[in-house]
């Protein structure tokens, strides 16, 4: 249950908040709940049930497919007051398959479970808009991720996977592991290793552990 303390986090991360009854209101405090994630922890795998809708209120979470082999290919990440219904895929008749999801860092989230979304989405066409257009702009990434994979080399989705994170976190420093990076971009540890290896050599980039310092951003963005 979530008290009156969580309505602001409520009314910010859900664009449909306003649109909502006064009891739809109450129905999602009563049967929301706050969850904590450790950095790691897997939140969501396919062969579970549907979670719900969560919405993300600090940290980093990632949703991935698993290759029979065991390779991962990372399909979007998601960050503070973005909002994951792909934990609630069941309620999406367009989901066709299996997605697993992470805890990159950190996180809390608001939960708010498929067994009150579901009913939510039928009796509100707000939500079941919002809802249908967040799951648009996620296939969207995912569809971006795949061609990326498919039609791009390795070291030109290192560059853009390097060039978005300094972007975002307005550093210039990567703070990931070479094997975090080759699931981030659907790749294999040796080639991230090889790539940043020669990005090194060109003067693009320094290495040290777990850290990736962006020394030439011009030729960095040549790379794209």
């Amino acid at each position: 249950m979530l008290d009156k303390t969580w309505i602001p986090a409520l009314e910010q991360g859900l664009p449909f908040w306003d649109k909502l009854t006064q009891e739809e209101k109450k129905e999602i405090q009563s049967t929301g709940e706050v969850l904590e994630f450790e950095k790691g922890r897997t939140i969501h795998r396919s062969d579970e049930k549907c979670m719900g809708v969560m919405l993300l209120l600090k940290g980093q979470i990632r949703a991935y497919i698993l290759s029979e082999d065991g390779r991962e290919v990372t399909l979007y990440r998601l960050f503070a007051w973005d909002l994951c219904v792909l934990s609630a895929s069941c309620v999406l008749d367009a989901v066709a398959f299996d997605v697993q999801i992470e805890a990159v860092e950190d996180s809390r989230v608001i939960l708010i479970p498929v067994s009150y979304y579901k009913t939510l989405m039928e009796k509100n066409a707000q939500v079941e808009l919002y809802t249908y257009k967040i799951s648009t702009e996620r296939f969207s990434d995912v569809m971006w991720t795949l061609q990326q994979i498919l039609f791009m080399r390795a070291d030109q989705r290192l560059a853009v996977f390097l060039w978005d994170e300094i972007s975002k976190s307005k550093t210039d420093t990567v703070t990931y592991t070479h094997d975090q990076i080759a699931r981030y971009i659907g790749s294999a540890l040796e080639v991230v290793s090889r790539v940043l290896k020669y990005f090194q050599q060109e003067g693009i980039v320094a290495l040290s552990r777990g850290k990736i310092r962006i020394l030439d951003k011009k030729k960095l963005r040549d790379c794209l």
